[in-house]
């Protein structure tokens, strides 16, 4: 994939996107082909560190025994969860957790209590807590080196024919987004058992913007447009708003013409048990 082609479609999903009241997120997506998923060496599991980072701040949280320690620790992570909180967390709580936070950070002592009352969820998204002591200074390294460090894998519930990433917010520059992109996309092309043989489409977006495909032309764009009611995808393709309300319709008639039937099915057996 050349750095020109991918410069370029950034330049146009920030063109094409509207104009948004926050930083919308520019999204990369991978598209596969001819790859058996079932294979345990076929499939994508990864950490990336992006050149310029991702321009997101990053939440961490830490799980800490000594209180003094915690307090100190206060003013370097979003937040501090106490061991004795631990075993109160709840599954819904643990799911959050590791949705929310980019870093999580464990004392030694509370690192066993994590993991066996949160890591059946934590551990599947790669989430499980790094183990740090009071080294304040090797504490903030984690934390810094984390902003561009991005998480790759297409196991989402079961391994998808694809990978989907955040590459950055439409505040950097374009070239810093593209160096970004193809330092994600080269380093899952080399797990890929035939290399770029096995890669489908690559898509960017902004968060509210349209899917653009890099190294597609204005032409190849048009035509394809024509072809294609929604926006591009490679499997379940999402119904438009209109196809959707006339689906509703649809089945809001059905609705009323079963209850309808019901109804006079009814009234006819009540007249025989009269007669």
């Amino acid at each position: 994939m050349k750095k020109e082609e991918v410069i370029e479609a950034v330049s146009k999903a920030r063109d094409q996107a509207k104009s948004r009241k926050f930083q919308q997120t520019v999204d990369l997506t991978i598209n596969f082909r001819g790859i058996d998923f079932k294979k345990a060496a076929n499939r994508i599991d990864l950490e990336v560190k992006m050149p310029h980072g991702s321009a997101k701040k990053v939440n961490s949280i830490a799980f800490i025994k000594d209180k003094e320690f915690a307090e100190k620790l206060k003013p370097m992570v979003s937040k501090i969860v106490m061991d004795s909180e631990v075993s109160k967390l709840s599954k819904k709580d643990a799911q959050e957790i590791a949705e929310k936070f980019d870093v999580l950070l464990a004392e030694g002592p509370v690192m066993l209590l994590v993991g066996k009352h949160m890591g059946q969820i934590l551990a599947p998204r790669g989430k499980m807590p790094k183990l740090i002591s009071q080294d304040f200074k090797a504490i903030q390294n984690i934390i810094e080196g984390s902003s561009g460090q991005t998480k790759i894998t297409n196991k989402k519930g079961k391994f998808m024919p694809l990978v989907h990433v955040s590459v950055g917010k439409e505040v950097m520059q374009d070239i810093d987004l593209a160096e970004n992109i193809l330092t994600v996309y080269n380093a899952v092309e080399e797990k890929l058992p035939a290399r770029s043989q096995n890669v489908k489409s690559v898509i960017i977006k902004l968060t509210m913007g349209p899917a653009i495909k890099i190294g597609e032309t204005n032409e190849e764009m048009q035509a394809r447009k024509k072809t294609q009611k929604t926006p591009f995808s490679e499997k379940g393709v999402t119904k438009t708003f209109a196809e959707k309300k006339d689906s509703k319709q649809k089945i809001e008639q059905k609705t009323e013409q079963k209850s309808k039937e019901k109804t006079e099915e009814k009234t006819e057996a009540s007249k025989e048990v009269k007669k």
